[in-house]
């Protein structure tokens, strides 16, 4: 049988380790005596600090009559005489609410009454229902008449009310928080909100802030019957049955092995990165059977204590829906909190934070206060840099979709550790062979061979040796180990996917999300304004809702595109104009003063193009998100998720060909089409196009990739962090203008110092996903040029993750804890980059890289011809074979002799001067050769890679199917039992087959 405890009882859990032949449950048809006991995770996965804030049960609710056989602490059943016994008295107490309210009570969210545990404004006097919250009132009457003398209960009561955390009666808990402006005109849309919400069934209670006499705070709690009643609606699933595994012979064999793994890592050291989990009671995972809530169906569910039944963020998801749901006009488009929020109603809607995230006594000591003490101890501190996330803990309090995200960035962090090292050993396999190469031994050594001046005027002759150091620089990048790099990344890229895929299904699994549906959203605002006039019949809900005919959705569909390419144009504008740059600063910085500037003028070229670059590239993107905002509105998409993916698609787009532009440039076009000595062509006839280096173009390229890679993730760190760092401290700075003592400060309520956090990004996680999406076209696209930006991503990451953790815990607001089972729209983006980074490397190694002319040389015109290619000695004589001759007499500039340059042409004695030679193309051949090999051997890898990995754990869709099965028959003998019961009870017959 499964017993309740999993420590206890191994063979019961989530994974079923340990289990022996008499823990194993046996295959047998279920019959109600195998019941197994209710889980009692829900109970158990709070710090054992906050064991006693947890414990207390419904405020001052009325209990029934004692029944002749009362519920036991280990019941996961309620009856129904319970609750038809508390209607009664409840409906007894409702029915006195006339008699209490005419004397001298009344509402307690209003000013009217007598009532000084409530604060209400004096402006919005009157303009509520004084019959709202009826059970309250008859709550608080009750309360009154048992006063008693202040105890150690009483003060617990108000040290639990001056926490923030309740109201002012230390009991409801408040689930979420709105703020408003007393000199705000929309009175009458707040106070009409306001009741409706109360006529829904939540509680509400006013109170000033401490820092700002203008602002008000309207705290809201969910009572216990409004959360049951809204969890039926929203089919929230919830545990009632303990998970049982391990029921056939092979789950025993892989038990007894897995067992025995067990104590053979007992015997190993412990893994480092692994959270300590004694340290973390919140990452006991609650294994539990869960269905979707019924009240009809309540004596199902494990309900061992109503106030940790439904977790924090589940109570805020359920009120943040109502708020979404409740009108405050009359007509179809006057409702929800987030009109209220554009129209100034309210200021803020969040819910609260769990108290401090910060403690003055240890927390392996005294253990975590709190779930955000917790998650700052174990994950956003910068000593935790080196562990595993505790993505159980971080989806309890942020939500799955936040969720999801971290779990997504870790992954990806993870993946990035092979592909980084990989990278490395590459970049290292060029180090240490640098010396030995034998292009850079000739470059070096070539100090009589003279090169062509590289410009019009200020340019000298000279000597193909002084490039000594950029051909070593090269051939760190550059080497035998570049293709076998791209082919592995683009592998890489497809199995990070593939397996993400598998990570996201155990994910989903864990966190319950397999049945899940996202709700059917509310049209925006927008396009309920614009389309008011025409509507038709949603074939979901079966109601008429406006509708945007399809000759409107193009034009304006076809509009966004117009001004997408204009701004994409705007973008090679940009790099026209670096281009430019880099030609007149090329004449400048060859004739300059200072002789280290004069000397490397080509590094001093492409070092300030790059700045300069970049400068552009964050100005850009300031007003590529405004752009994005008027074309994503233009469009007026009909609901939230589809503007979001609109949007999100632009700001790709911008961002995507921004940060590339340039860098393509660089790999495909620079040098190219410079021509000849002699017959150079110019831009505007006045402008020398620019040349690569005689080491050839990677080393800008490598350049161009390292600069605004590094430059890009220092400036987003300091934009995540240090951004809302100064804004928090320019508004505490303004509190203490205002006279407010640092005591003072300390004795903030939650809410408030919630109020003083900087609120969560407009566009949610869109930035975020953005950033390491961008990142991993870098690290993906051009990685045959720069092996090291797998590395620096990686390093990024690890800072990323932390930062982002901070940033959460400590600076923001308390998100809203949405639900999700997917990244979105970003995966089919990352499925794109993998695609255009075989396409991309594959033409960087053809075209930008010098292989494949040494792969010609060494088989053909080398040493070793036909002999196979053996070793560096086959590429002696290559400098000088991709060398071309030129008679500087023809420059007119008072040259006499020959100058090499970087081509495949006829000397000028020949009968063909300056014309293409037999090997340039044999090598323009191979190259096109190469790109198509390339392409299809990587694609074809990669299909059947993808066709190799499932996209779900077989093991885990057998425990689906079973578990399926299961909770089907659990639901039919759970029924079956209280019928039973309530048979024997009234004294009737019963049998044990279905009645």
């Amino acid at each position: 049988m499964c017993m309740t405890c999993r420590r206890s009882y191994p063979g019961c859990g989530f994974g079923g380790m340990n289990t022996s032949k008499s823990e194993t449950v046996k295959e047998h048809p279920l019959q109600p005596s195998r019941r197994s006991l209710p889980c009692l995770a829900q109970s158990q996965t709070h710090p054992q600090s906050l064991s006693k804030h947890s414990s207390f049960l419904q405020p001052n609710r009325v209990q029934p009559q004692p029944r002749p056989q009362p519920l036991s602490a280990g019941t996961s059943t309620a009856t129904v005489d319970v609750v038809s016994e508390r209607a009664k008295v409840m409906e007894t107490l409702e029915n006195n609410l006339i008699k209490l309210s005419n004397t001298e009570y009344s509402d307690p969210f209003l000013d009217v009454g007598k009532d000084k545990d409530t604060y209400t404004d004096d402006s919005e006097h009157g303009n509520y229902d004084v019959r709202t919250d009826q059970s309250l009132l008859i709550q608080n009457k009750l309360a009154r008449q048992k006063t008693e003398p202040r105890t150690k209960s009483s003060l617990k009561t108000d040290a639990m009310a001056s926490s923030g955390l309740f109201f002012k009666d230390g009991k409801k808990r408040i689930d979420y928080i709105l703020v408003y402006k007393k000199s705000s005109l929309q009175v009458e849309k707040r106070s009409t909100f306001e009741k409706n919400l109360r006529a829904e069934g939540l509680m509400l209670e006013r109170e000033p802030a401490v820092t700002n006499s203008d602002i008000m705070f309207v705290k809201i709690h969910c009572p216990w019957e409004t959360l049951c009643k809204y969890a039926e609606r929203m089919n929230i699933r919830m545990p009632f049955r303990k998970k049982c595994y391990y029921t056939d012979w092979r789950s025993k064999t892989m038990g007894s092995l897995q067992r025995n793994m067990r104590e053979l890592k007992s015997w190993l050291p412990r893994n480092p990165m692994k959270l300590d989990k004694e340290a973390l009671p919140d990452l006991e995972e609650t294994d539990c059977y869960t269905a979707p809530f019924s009240r009809a169906r309540i004596h199902h569910f494990t309900i061992n204590n109503k106030d940790s039944f439904f977790s924090n963020s589940t109570r805020s998801r359920i009120v943040h829906h109502m708020l979404q749901r409740t009108k405050y006009e009359d007509g179809k488009s006057k409702m929800g909190i987030n009109r209220l929020l554009n129209n100034g109603t309210y200021e803020a809607a969040f819910p609260p934070h769990e108290g401090s995230h910060k403690s003055r006594h240890p927390i392996k000591t005294h253990g975590a206060q709190n779930h955000r003490h917790l998650l700052y101890e174990r994950w956003a501190r910068w000593g935790m840099w080196y562990k595993y996330q505790p993505l159980d803990l971080i989806r309890r309090y942020f939500g799955e979709k936040i969720g999801l995200y971290f779990a997504w960035l870790g992954w990806y962090t993870g993946m990035l550790i092979p592909a980084a090292l990989v990278g490395l050993f590459v970049f290292l396999y060029g180090l240490f062979t640098m010396d030995s190469s034998q292009v850079s031994k000739e470059i070096c050594e070539a100090n009589e061979t003279i090169m062509c001046p590289m410009c019009e005027r200020n340019c000298t002759l000279q000597k193909l040796n002084e490039s000594c150091i950029y051909a070593k620089v090269t051939h760190l990048f550059d080497n035998g180990g570049t293709v076998f790099f791209a082919i592995f990344m683009a592998i890489w890229a497809t199995v990070f996917l593939e397996f993400w895929k598998r990570r996201r299904a155990v994910l989903t699994y864990d966190w319950d999300l397999i049945d899940w549906e996202d709700e059917e959203e509310e049209l925006r605002p927008q396009f309920e304004a614009k389309y008011s006039q025409v509507e038709r019949v949603n074939p979901i809900t079966g109601k008429p809702e406006p509708f945007q005919p399809f000759p409107d959705k193009l034009s304006r569909l076809m509009v966004s595109v117009s001004g997408i390419f204009f701004m994409i144009s705007l973008v090679l504008t940009a790099v026209f104009a670096v281009v430019v740059y880099r030609l007149v600063a090329m004449e400048q910085f060859a004739s300059f003063k200072w002789y280290f500037i004069k000397k490397y003028w080509q590094f001093a070229t492409s070092g300030t193009g790059v700045c300069i670059n970049f400068m552009i590239i964050m100005s850009l993107n300031v007003v590529y998100e405004k752009v994005a905002y008027l074309l994503t509105d233009l469009e007026h998409p009909r609901t939230e998720s589809e503007w979001e993916n609109s949007f999100a698609l632009k700001m790709f787009l911008f961002q995507f060909v921004n940060l590339n532009s340039s860098i393509f440039y660089i790999a495909f076009f620079l040098g190219r089409f410079a021509g000849r000595p002699g017959k150079y062509n110019k831009l505007f006839n006045r402008w020398r196009l620019e040349e690569c280096h005689p080491s050839g173009c990677l080393i800008d390229l490598c350049l161009q990739m390292g600069v605004i890679m590094v430059l890009k993730q220092m400036w987003n760190n300091f934009m995540e962090l240090g951004y809302p760092l100064l804004q928090n401290w320019w508004s505490r700075r303004k509190m203490k203008r205002r006279g407010q003592s640092m005591e003072h400060k300390i004795s903030l309520p939650q809410w408030e110092k919630d109020w003083n956090l900087q609120p969560m990004n407009l566009h949610g996680l869109m930035d975020e996903y953005l950033e390491m999406v961008l990142q991993f076209g870098f690290t993906t696209i051009f990685v045959a040029a720069f092996p090291l930006a797998p590395l620096l991503a990686l390093l990024n990451n690890i800072i990323e993750i932390r930062l982002d953790a901070y940033k959460f815990v400590t600076q923001w607001r308390r998100p809203m804890p949405a639900r999700a089972t997917d990244i979105g729209i970003w995966y089919g983006i990352l499925e794109g980059i993998g695609v255009l980074a075989v396409i991309t490397n594959a033409f960087v190694i053809a075209i930008t890289s010098d292989y494949i002319p040494r792969f010609v040389y060494a088989y053909k015109y080398g040493p070793c011809t036909d002999q196979g290619y053996r070793q560096e000695k086959c590429l002696k004589g290559y400098v000088n074979s991709s060398l071309s001759v030129f008679d500087l007499s023809e420059l007119g500039m008072g040259y006499s002799g020959y100058c090499r340059y970087r081509d495949y042409r006829a000397p000028p004695w020949s009968s063909t001067p300056y014309e293409f030679t037999l090997q340039f193309w044999h090598v323009l051949a191979a190259r096109l050769a190469f790109i198509i090999v390339f392409e299809h051997l990587v694609f074809g890898i990669k299909s059947f890679i993808a066709y190799l990995i499932p996209d779900m754990p077989k093991d885990l869709c057998d425990r689906m199917r079973r578990e399926k099965y299961l909770v089907q028959e659990m639901m039919y003998e759970a029924e079956l039992e209280h019928l039973q019961r309530e048979r024997k009870k009234n004294g009737k017959q019963y049998h044990h087959e279905w009645p």
